[in-house]
């Protein structure tokens, strides 16, 4: 078994294995065209102070609007920052910004906070990982196809996007974005974010050339289609099949 695998089977045991995980609150000055403050939730995996060469995978999360505003606590409700409060491990370094109240994610300042992270941290840059829920679905589909060349693979969860952006991809883009891991997930009954949006997207990349991007759909789903989502090692699994070569 390959040593991720067998972390990852290992951290999803259960808090009951573990201590609880600790992730610090991080924020940092970002300069996109102009100055822009980010808060972000960090969390390190066990083991990554012991060997000052090895490189880690990182995933990247993107919450939902209800979690906007200046509070980071907001940010632990859902997602990988939950799992990790609860005292869930990864063998990933995750990072978990906070959109502010009143705006939407903005792709041009989520890559100035991958490049920072890329720097600060020892990030393997061959395994960038990006997930989000809801409004964060849409940022996922958003960065995502506007980064397939940086990313490995994206799961956006109830989101949806620009499809025509994905048909504009052209030379190594769309290669990239052909090989781009894509999983998608929604709820069936979801009538916040109607599962058409996720099914257009999927349906795009099809006809792009994508050779299999995935969509699960859970058919009594509401909006909630995260929780089971991220609760799944499979997703997790998943996400480590994918690199950057």
């Amino acid at each position: 078994m390959k040593p991720f695998a067998l972390a990852l089977l290992l951290a999803m045991a259960g808090p009951a294995l573990h201590a609880a995980s600790v992730q610090t609150q991080q924020s940092i000055e970002l300069k996109t065209g102009g100055k822009v403050q980010v808060s972000y939730l960090q969390y390190l995996p066990e083991g990554y102070a012991d060997d000052e060469k090895k490189r880690w995978p990182v995933i990247l999360f993107l919450h939902g609007a209800g979690e906007r505003g200046n509070d980071l606590n907001r940010v632990k409700v859902h997602g990988p920052p939950k799992l990790v409060e609860a005292g869930k491990k990864f063998p990933f370094i995750i990072i978990s910004p906070q959109c502010p109240r009143g705006q939407v994610w903005q792709s041009g300042t989520l890559l100035a906070l991958m490049e920072h992270v890329c720097e600060k941290y020892r990030v393997d840059t061959t395994r960038q990982y990006l997930t989000g829920l809801s409004m964060g679905g849409y940022g996922s589909w958003s960065l995502g196809i506007r980064e397939c060349d940086r990313f490995a693979a994206i799961a956006p969860i109830c989101g949806g996007g620009n499809f025509i952006k994905i048909y504009n991809a052209s030379g190594a883009k769309g290669k990239a974005l052909r090989s781009l891991g894509v999983w998608a997930f929604h709820g069936a009954k979801d009538t916040v974010v109607p599962l058409a949006e996720s099914e257009k997207m999927i349906a795009a990349l099809k006809k792009f050339g994508h050779p299999n991007p995935k969509l699960t759909v859970y058919p009594e789903a509401r909006h909630d289609s995260w929780t089971k989502t991220y609760n799944n090692p499979e997703l997790y699994e998943w996400f480590l099949k994918y690199q950057r070569k």
